[in-house]
């Protein structure tokens, strides 16, 4: 079962695929819109996996997920004039992915008669990652995956999304950070209270 990617493999993805999201605005720039369109489908062969990945644990199941990851590249296309290149695309598309699926979760709630899903989708169990057993993973680990859905899904906003980014997604705490609009030290304090959250419900001592 392949993880998340991470190390130099991740950061060279991350590398590729700003890389061609800057290909990609110059192409738009320049009025070659065939061609921008079709260097943008190699950015959603880099990023959709993880993406769906990432949905999956806001939204809770697969269905929802693939359509948040669709509504985000079409967001990300949209404005991709707007893509800084001296900026990772990596914080830029997370920000937008992470805005989409907060924004079905807020539809979802104003829908009558709406109940949260309980199913994460199959390939859900590919985002922990299987190397270092630090004691966040061996919690995930030890921990059955609607427990961990269910647990996850009732932190605070703020501290759902850093556990997700840092602990799911692998993201670093700058690009973290930069993802959600706050400072390093923010972040720290939001993850803390998040594992401290989840060791209780999960019963980790």
């Amino acid at each position: 079962m392949t993880g998340v990617p991470s190390g130099p493999h991740r950061a060279t993805q991350a590398d590729d695929a700003s890389v061609v999201a800057a290909d990609v605005k110059g192409l738009i720039e320049a009025g070659r819109r065939d061609e921008a369109a079709e260097r943008f489908g190699d950015l959603v062969t880099l990023w959709q996996r993880r993406a769906v990945r990432l949905a999956c644990y806001y939204l809770g199941n697969a269905a929802d997920a693939d359509e948040a990851v669709q509504d985000a590249f079409v967001k990300v296309y949209a404005h991709m004039t707007s893509f800084r290149v001296d900026q990772p695309f990596d914080a830029w598309f997370t920000r937008i992915l992470v805005n989409t699926c907060l924004d079905r979760l807020k539809s979802r709630r104003r829908t009558p008669g709406a109940s949260p899903a309980d199913v994460l989708a199959a390939d859900a169990l590919d985002a922990v990652p299987s190397h270092e057993p630090s004691p966040e993973r061996r919690l995930l680990a030890e921990s059955s995956w609607r427990e961990v859905a269910e647990a996850v899904r009732a932190l605070p906003e703020r501290q759902r999304d850093v556990f997700l980014l840092c602990h799911i997604d692998e993201a670093s705490p700058r690009d973290a950070a930069e993802s959600l609009g706050m400072n390093a030290a923010t972040l720290r304090v939001h993850l803390f209270r998040a594992l401290r959250r989840l060791r209780g419900v999960l019963g980790a001592p």
